[in-house]
């Protein structure tokens, strides 16, 4: 059975094992409510879609009465034992558990190719006056034109990352917190979709 969650992240810290120091992530796994149940017969696809944290009666919308939650999601597998009304929480993972981990990285806003990109950009010799994180040429006599997908200053981060195979390093299952070892994308507060 395939394993999987919403989550949120709560902060980093470490943990001491022995002598040594593990650093961790802390997440809030759950409770999830499964809301919907996708077949194949009359949705075309098999899939499970989970709400988290549910919302207070004077915050819901009249379009979301029947799934009154902040965050809704689907998560393909195949056919499951759950049902429209079961609860996911973080009991279903185990200690020593390899999970997939996505979720939206921080946002660094509009930056120059030297912090988006890594270019080295220019030395500080002579002649060089103000272009030492500059771009550098971005085109040639031919086409006359900028070519798609040259790497330029632009907006960075606040995209979709997937880290793969983190270890869980400890569960609380009373206060439903999960402890990941290594960095999850995202700042505090991030909502994370946790597969197993």
């Amino acid at each position: 059975m395939t394993k999987f969650i919403l989550s949120k992240k709560i902060e980093m810290t470490q943990i001491w094992k022995e002598d040594k120091v593990i650093p961790v992530t802390l997440i809030e796994a759950g409770p999830c409510f499964v809301t919907d149940i996708k077949r194949e017969d009359r949705d075309g696809y098999f899939a499970i879609q989970l709400g988290f944290e549910k919302l207070k009666e004077k915050k819901v919308k009249k379009t979301k009465k029947k799934k009154p939650y902040r965050f809704l999601r689907e998560f393909r597998a195949e056919k499951s034992e759950l049902k429209i009304g079961d609860i996911v929480d973080a009991s279903i993972f185990e200690q020593g558990d390899k999970v997939q981990i996505a979720g939206i990285s921080k946002g660094k806003g509009f930056q120059g190719v030297v912090k988006r990109w890594g270019f080295h950009g220019f030395g500080k010799g002579h002649g060089v006056k103000h272009g030492e994180r500059g771009v550098g040429s971005i085109g040639s006599a031919y086409p006359q034109r900028v070519i798609k997908g040259r790497k330029m200053p632009g907006r960075m981060g606040a995209e979709r990352v997937s880290v793969k195979n983190l270890e869980i390093v400890r569960i609380d299952k009373e206060k439903n917190q999960i402890a990941v070892k290594g960095a999850i994308p995202g700042r505090r507060g991030t909502l994370l979709e946790v597969r197993g």
